[in-house]
């Protein structure tokens, strides 16, 4: 298929088509629910730390401003950006990683992925339209979510989507944008909400050479490590550090590949990157990202806070397994032309961190506050 082209018929008006589709999944009520999902601290926390929602708006401006200097679509990497996390389920990772065991385990191997989750709510979850399910959105949007890093190919993916999306190819420079963009947004605003909570310091990565790069920039405009304004300072030099290494790497090979449309699948996918950070960058990011790992992410007021979500999670799938009429009415009805298992994966995937809390003390007989 062509960039351009959808799967069903549409009526042209004033908006191209990737404003089109970007509109669409603004107006969605899976878009709507990332202001209630967490991203690495859960929501009710405070008002300050980051959601789904701001990390794809963040997400969005870094591949706008990506695409923008490499002389790419802006708006089809905007809109792959506010699309790639529509499947994330409430409770961050931990979430989506307690799913796909429950389903595993319960003999149903597909399990559950939030990529190509997120491919399912735009192609099938979200009902807009009479004719059809889904956001009717185009092939280079759609193509750039469900590729949003590789391998592209995975064991799960259903017959139409292997026939129609080339799994063998890369997907656009537009999408390859994204999933730097994405890379640059977690990491720096984890290290701003990880400081700002006290889960992580800035002696814990300052001996890392990426960190020193960028304390560096930060020292040559006049703040000091301990000022008020350093954090704030530190994380906007890291993402300039690293948005202006991968414009300044990937230029060449952009300019070389550019053309009048999108390249949805045109490039061989065991071709390296043409968008990517230059070596030093890419090994000193893996290293920063590696101590966040070990110093952030696995902290154990994280671990701690998280458990709950996953003790949620497991006690909404038992429920709904074992009585389906707990499932909300729009959610029973599928069960007609959709297995019991996969609709209750879908249901609590689409729930908000709140939501699938009340939910959890309604059917458990626990008061909820």
């Amino acid at each position: 298929m062509e960039p351009f082209e959808r799967f069903f018929p549409l009526h042209d008006d004033f908006r191209d088509p990737f404003s089109r589709d970007r509109d669409r999944v603004l107006h969605s009520s899976s878009f709507r629910r990332l202001e209630y999902k967490t991203q690495v601290f859960l929501n009710h926390e405070g008002d300050y730390f980051r959601t789904r929602l701001t990390h794809s708006l963040e997400v969005s401006q870094i591949a706008r401003t990506l695409s923008r200097q490499l002389g790419l679509d802006e708006t089809l990497s905007e809109v792959i950006a506010l699309s790639h996390d529509l499947g994330h389920t409430p409770f961050g990772h931990v979430g989506g990683d307690e799913l796909d065991r429950l389903l595993k385990a319960d003999g149903h191997r597909n399990g559950f992925e939030h990529n190509f989750q997120s491919f399912r709510v735009l192609t099938t979850l979200e009902k807009r339209y009479r004719d059809f399910d889904g956001l009717n959105l185009t092939f280079a949007t759609l193509e750039g979510v469900l590729k949003h890093s590789p391998p592209y190919d995975k064991p799960f993916l259903p017959n139409w989507v292997r026939e129609r999306f080339a799994l063998d190819r890369h997907p656009s420079l537009e999408a390859m944008i994204v999933d730097h963009a994405d890379e640059i947004a977690y990491t720096s605003h984890d290290i701003d909400d990880g400081v700002k909570y006290g889960l992580i310091g800035f002696e814990d990565l300052k001996d890392l050479e990426m960190v020193q790069r960028v304390d560096a920039a930060v020292r040559a405009e006049g703040v000091a490590e301990g000022e008020y304004l350093y954090r704030h300072r530190f994380v906007a030099a890291l993402i300039k550090l690293l948005v202006e290494d991968l414009i300044a790497f990937s230029a060449p090979k952009v300019e070389a590949l550019r053309g009048p449309k999108p390249l949805c699948g045109v490039l061989e996918a065991s071709t390296p990157l043409p968008v990517a950070f230059s070596p030093r960058t890419a090994t000193e990011l893996k290293r920063l990202k590696k101590r966040l790992y070990q110093k952030l992410y696995r902290h154990e007021k994280i671990i701690r806070k998280m458990h709950a979500g996953k003790e949620c999670v497991r006690a909404l799938y038992r429920a709904y397994g074992e009585d389906p009429d707990l499932l909300p009415s729009a959610q029973r009805s599928l069960l007609e032309h959709r297995a019991l298992h996969r609709v209750v994966a879908d249901t609590i995937a689409s729930m908000t961190d709140r939501y699938a809390l009340k939910t959890y003390h309604e059917i458990y007989g626990i008061s909820y506050r």
